[in-house]
């Protein structure tokens, strides 16, 4: 039996930079592992069998799904499994939980199946998933480009608490899609907040607020007029530099002092929003 971590990540920068010739955008971003992880349990079976503990996750429509059937079209593997999916990443949420998932698998099986995959073929498979799942192939702090397949794993940030706040905005399958269609030209960057915060964190300075950025804030929080309601509350109640994660509904604020973050999270969870506290992940973790 196998047990891995797949934990969620933030958006420390998300600049889109332009529609590419494919049709999908040209997209600069540092991403960050947080501690508040799925874990998927693999074992050895005649048969491949996925199961989750969480209500409303359906195997068939999500990525784990997916990443086993590619494994084993790729590798012409017929060895079974069942994986066990505790969830714990809130779905549709902007903190990647699907593409987590579908990076542990590929590790999972890898192991498991004995197939000894290099880090190459691993990245070509993610590719094929979805768009973060390379990303989490690595973990920890990261540049990611192109469409999100082109990583540079970084120095980690300097450790941070992070207070998660889940508005109540509806969470719309395909949503990642219909905000990118609902950028104009006019939202588009040049990768400039990107590269100064690249650049800071290999000096390894400390990373200010103003160095934080989401190209989606532009759109999400006009289209949805909750996320803004609730980003102001958040900075009422004491939070700095409020920003989405990914394509949200998640906000999150960094915070340096344990004891500050605590307090902010129990005051969210007091008036009974859905909160989550956690830490910046230097790496991927693995329970065996």
């Amino acid at each position: 039996m196998l047990t891995l971590l797949a934990p969620a990540k933030i958006n420390l920068t998300l600049e889109v930079l332009g529609k590419r010739q494919d049709g999908y955008h040209e997209i600069r971003s540092v991403i960050q592992t947080i501690g508040l992880c799925d874990s998927l349990r693999f074992q050895p079976s005649p048969d491949v069998t996925i199961k989750s503990d969480m209500p409303g996750w359906i195997a068939q429509e999500s990525l784990v799904s997916r990443a086993v059937n590619l494994v084993r079209e790729t590798t012409g593997c017929s060895r079974g499994v069942t994986i066990e999916v505790k969830k714990r990443i809130p779905l549709l949420s902007g903190l990647g939980g699907d593409s987590s998932d579908a990076a542990a698998v590929l590790r999972g099986l890898n192991r498991l199946w004995e197939l000894n995959l290099p880090m190459e073929k691993l990245l070509q498979l993610a590719q094929q998933l979805g768009s973060d799942v390379s990303f989490f192939l690595y973990g920890g702090t990261a540049l990611v480009e192109g469409r999100g397949e082109i990583v540079t794993p970084l120095p980690p940030l300097p450790h941070r608490w992070i207070v998660l706040a889940i508005p109540p905005v509806p969470r719309l399958p395909g949503k990642t899609k219909q905000l990118y269609e609902s950028l104009q030209v006019y939202h588009f960057t040049v990768g400039r907040f990107t590269r100064n915060l690249v650049k800071e964190l290999r000096a390894g300075k400390e990373v200010t607020p103003s160095l934080l950025v989401n190209t989606f804030e532009n759109v999400a929080l006009t289209r949805f007029s909750e996320l803004k309601v609730a980003r102001d509350h958040l900075i009422k109640m004491g939070a700095v530099a409020v920003h989405l994660a990914g394509s949200g509904p998640a906000l999150f604020t960094l915070v340096k002092e344990k004891q500050k973050a605590e307090e902010l999270y129990s005051l969210l969870q007091n008036q009974r929003m859905e909160t989550y506290l956690a830490e910046t992940l230097a790496e991927i973790e693995k329970v065996e």
